[in-house]
């Protein structure tokens, strides 16, 4: 299908040209970032969210809502090649607060740009549920450092027994770095991510199912609530964590601080 970009473009408060450059890639890249919160109320209330791109142009463009990882990334996707970029999905695995040695399986998804004119493909991201998430591609190069400001990024290789270069997206936290999670460069088709979609929306033990996690980049801040806790992360470092009295305050909270069009008469599992 062919999206509305104009209607895109005012969801995310995005004004420009919009041309296959690396400028218009970083800057629908923060705009999106800023303009669209992550959510996953679809799992926590019992069912799968559609990647269909009329379904996701429908709830994340013109319904008020966002998304997870597969529905920013897939219609950031079909937004930068509609502009006219070449765009490869990947799929990552989430090393993000693990415990050492714990391996999780590749549920996150990704990709790659490739930019006219530029001598290196682009790391695009803009469905990574943390406060480490890029705020802007970063050149797909290794030991590339990004100042995304206020955030900082690298991407270095990771130790592997695979026969493909690991990559490793890092975030700079409290001077030193943070690994976010780890991928190869191996292409992934929509078919790969309906099926881990679906286990991710579905399966009894997946975290998603388990609690509403939301997040919302900020001029200033991000905010990120966890169930019912919530923390709001300034630029400078500072962090601020309240308690939620229960799950009407949690949904208050999510239509007044995260921006998000609840379904009407929702209500969050106790």
């Amino acid at each position: 299908m062919t999206l509305d970009l104009d209607a895109y473009f005012a969801r995310i408060g995005w004004t420009g040209n919009p041309r296959p450059t690396l400028e218009v890639l970083r800057s629908l890249h923060r705009a999106h970032l800023i303009g669209i919160p992550f959510e996953n109320l679809e799992p926590v209330l019992g069912s799968a969210p559609s990647l269909a791109l009329d379904d996701l142009e429908a709830k994340l463009v013109h319904g008020g809502r966002g998304g997870y990882c597969y529905e920013h990334n897939t219609l950031f996707s079909a937004v930068l090649r509609q502009i006219g970029f070449s765009v490869t999905p990947l799929t990552a695995r989430v090393v993000l607060g693990a415990a050492p040695g714990d391996i999780r399986p590749r549920t996150h998804m990704l990709m790659r740009v490739d930019v006219a004119g530029e001598p290196h493909p682009y790391l695009a991201d803009v469905g990574f549920g943390a406060v480490g998430a890029l705020l802007e591609p970063i050149e797909l190069v290794e030991d590339a450092e990004l100042s995304d400001a206020p955030r900082r990024h690298r991407l270095v290789h990771a130790p592997h027994h695979g026969p493909l270069p690991l990559w490793e997206l890092q975030a700079g936290q409290g001077g030193s770095w943070e690994p976010q999670y780890d991928f190869t460069l191996d292409p992934y088709e929509k078919p790969d991510y309906e099926v881990i979609n679906w286990f991710i929306a579905t399966h009894p033990r997946s975290p998603f199912r388990q609690a509403v996690y939301a997040q919302r980049t900020r001029i200033g801040s991000h905010l990120a609530l966890s169930g019912l806790d919530l923390v709001e992360t300034a630029d400078d470092g500072t962090i601020r964590e309240r308690r939620l009295e229960d799950g009407d305050e949690a949904l208050r909270v999510l239509t007044d601080d995260f921006g998000i069009r609840l379904p009407e008469g929702v209500r969050l599992p106790e």
